[in-house]
């Protein structure tokens, strides 16, 4: 398959020590611009800012993090700070027997039947993307928005199917003040000041959250009250589910923390990696045109549908590769609760071990020319070391949508490649930045043809 032996766009990683000030600073304007460029080339490093932390690349030491002793190391308090006002105490934050419960009622409701039964909703959001751009050919359009639109649809069309009195429009707009007002790294977290403190950024962006769980409850008690739709969606699978060992079901409000969860991480995720798969496209036009032969030749003129998914197996290289180098989870941090060793090196109770998966999947040492697009490199799934390429995360809470997300990519993408063509308009290159996920700042505008 051809390669460019152009790079694509990258988070310039910095050569100097940082402080506090220097850190909150990049914290706030692209928290990847806290990841020092040797982190892409060292198993280990460590430092103090405001408290100790150390920055893990080693496989096994992730492996140990995340897997082997994954309750010694739950979600910093700076992640909790940032999310619960969102979120509260679900399935994404909580830890011990309150995650434990949770994720054994929810974990039937990705089951791979159940993903495929939602697959109907992907298609039709494949075919309504396909028309809304297609007025378009021979004019840039911003491809983020369109994607966001697209999975945002399928989020909430798999959540709330019946719709009445959920303001989706309301809602949305919740998720992108949150995102931009409070959804950032403090000078106060930074500094280690206790989580009661009031943050403005996140005083700022309460009123629209509290607004988006008052939505959300009123259409989780009248799902109650009405029974369920003809088809599940994630809501009545949730209602009806409870922990196969305590037999304990969700309340309201943790439905709905659970529920917004999903829309929150379920349409964000998915159009990150759309738009920067696109993007990557029209980057590498060879590749481009070897993933429109395929979707052609398998789809014809219509929308993919669950049971293409298997038969693309270029696309979803494009989507791995995609997720390798802009992984939308691209920053993760752990607060240890235990005296440990990683990679050789003690850690303390207190100490904050940040994984930077940006750096992990661009590390020298664990791929080969790591910061070129190469869709080849997953030709073959098995042959990627465990632990080296972590978009979900791994281990017991490995992320319980990814089957979901990656079925969704697969059928959009495919569906856009087979009917437009993506080009690159100069000046309009995106910029990774990363708030709460890795996004492009500015959006992917791109030329859209007809074929």
């Amino acid at each position: 398959m051809p390669t460019s032996p152009r790079l694509p766009a990258r988070v310039p990683l910095h050569n100097r020590p940082m402080g506090i000030l220097a850190s909150a600073r990049a914290g706030q304007r692209n928290v990847l611009e806290l990841i020092p460029e040797l982190a892409t080339r060292a198993p280990m490093l460590s430092g103090r800012t405001g408290g100790r932390w150390y920055m893990v690349m080693d496989p096994i030491a992730l492996k140990r993090v995340l897997r082997d002793r994954v309750e010694d190391y739950p979600k910093s308090t700076v992640t909790k700070l940032i999310l619960e006002q969102a979120i509260g105490d679900s399935l994404f934050v909580a830890k011990g027997a309150e995650w434990l419960w949770q994720r054994r009622t929810a974990a039937p409701v990705f089951s791979h039947r159940n993903v495929a039964a939602l697959a109907p909703v992907m298609t039709a959001a494949a075919e309504r993307a396909s028309g809304r751009v297609a007025p378009s050919h021979g004019r840039g359009v911003d491809m983020f928005a369109e994607m966001v639109a697209a999975t945002f649809e399928v989020i909430s069309d798999v959540t709330f199917s019946g719709g009445e009195g959920f303001d989706r429009g309301a809602v949305h707009r919740a998720i992108e003040g949150y995102i931009a007002n409070a959804a950032k790294v403090s000078v106060l977290d930074m500094l280690g000041v206790p989580g009661w403190v009031p943050r403005p950024g996140r005083v700022m962006g309460g009123g629209a959250m509290r607004e988006m769980k008052r939505i959300a409850d009123g259409a989780i008690d009248r799902r109650r009250r009405e029974g369920a739709q003809d088809i599940p969606d994630l809501l009545d699978l949730l209602l009806a589910g409870e922990d196969p060992k305590s037999g304990r079901t969700m309340t309201t409000s943790e439905l709905r923390d659970n529920l917004l969860t999903f829309i929150v991480a379920g349409h964000e995720t998915t159009a990150l990696t759309l738009s920067w798969a696109l993007y990557l496209c029209a980057f590498a036009e060879g590749v481009q045109d070897a993933a429109r032969a395929e979707a052609r030749a398998v789809l014809g003129g219509r929308a993919a549908t669950a049971e293409d998914v298997a038969r693309l197996p270029l696309t979803r290289q494009i989507i791995d590769e995609t997720l390798r180098l802009y992984p939308p989870a691209a920053f993760l941090s752990r607060t240890a609760m235990a005296a440990d060793e990683l990679s050789g090196v003690e850690i303390r109770a207190g100490d904050t071990v940040v994984l930077p998966i940006y750096a992990l999947h661009r590390h020298h040492l664990l791929w080969h020319n790591p910061d070129q697009f190469d869709p080849s490199r997953f030709a073959d799934p098995k042959a990627i070391e465990r632990f080296t390429y972590l978009p979900f995360g791994d281990g017991p809470r490995v992320c319980i949508g990814a089957n979901f997300a990656l079925q969704e990519a697969v059928i959009i993408l495919a569906t856009l490649l087979a009917r437009h063509k993506f080009s690159r308009i100069v000046g309009k290159e995106p910029k990774p930045v990363m708030i709460l996920t890795l996004r492009p700042e500015g959006g992917v505008w791109l030329k859209v043809d007809a074929i």
